[in-house]
């Protein structure tokens, strides 16, 4: 016998092996409840996915048009080291400590795909993170960095990790990030979030000044 007919005796002998299975399976009736049971733990997993997707978009704000986000104020604690004040529109104020000469504050964008994109469901964000920088680069190579989490914890899972790293059939993810802008004492800023990320603006005296002097 050839080597060939090795390989064509294996195959024969699966396909008996799938037409015995197949008899067996179908003849009998749990076949029947294990698809059923199947199918009903599918639903509830489902379902348990949705429910943890809807809570977690809750901490996301509806981005509609150009609207202010929040505003950070500062206070110099010492050289290079400032106390920032994050409120948001609700009132939530949040105390950061960040070292450096510039400060940044970070966004999470979400938009939709598919259906709900084209029943025009506005995109929302949250607010990320806040961070601080030096001018200097070997300050920035050398001293100690800062950056915190603004943001409300996921619940279960991060949808919008899930869709940056492309696992995520309903929505898009992009970060949107203020330019740098300086900190100093008593200046304050307000930061507006618009349709290609956040915009950062002085609000009073001290940072414009300040902004000015850096430009």
């Amino acid at each position: 016998m050839s080597f060939d007919t090795v390989p064509l005796l294996i195959l024969a002998v699966c396909l008996g092996l799938v037409l015995a299975g197949a008899l067996v399976l179908f003849r009998q009736q749990w076949f029947v409840q294990w698809l059923k049971g199947t199918a009903g733990l599918l639903c509830v997993a489902l379902a348990i996915y949705l429910s943890m997707f809807a809570l977690n978009l809750f901490s996301y704000q509806s981005l509609t048009r150009e609207s202010p986000v929040a505003t950070v104020s500062f206070r110099e604690v010492a050289p290079q080291t400032f106390s920032a004040t994050v409120t948001q529109p609700n009132g939530q104020a949040s105390q950061y400590e960040l070292n450096g000469d510039l400060w940044q504050l970070d966004a999470r964008i979400i938009k939709w795909k598919g259906l709900f994109a084209l029943l025009g469901f506005s995109p929302g964000f949250q607010l990320d993170r806040i961070s601080g920088r030096y001018l200097a680069l070997e300050d920035e190579l050398s001293r100690p960095r800062t950056v915190y989490e603004v943001g409300t914890p996921a619940v279960g899972f991060d949808i919008w990790k899930n869709a940056y790293d492309g696992w995520s059939l309903m929505v898009d993810a992009k970060y949107g990030s203020a330019t740098y802008l300086p900190m100093a004492d008593g200046a304050i800023f307000e930061v507006t979030m618009s349709s290609s990320g956040l915009i950062g603006r002085p609000l009073n005296g001290n940072a414009q000044v300040t902004v000015e002097q850096w430009d």
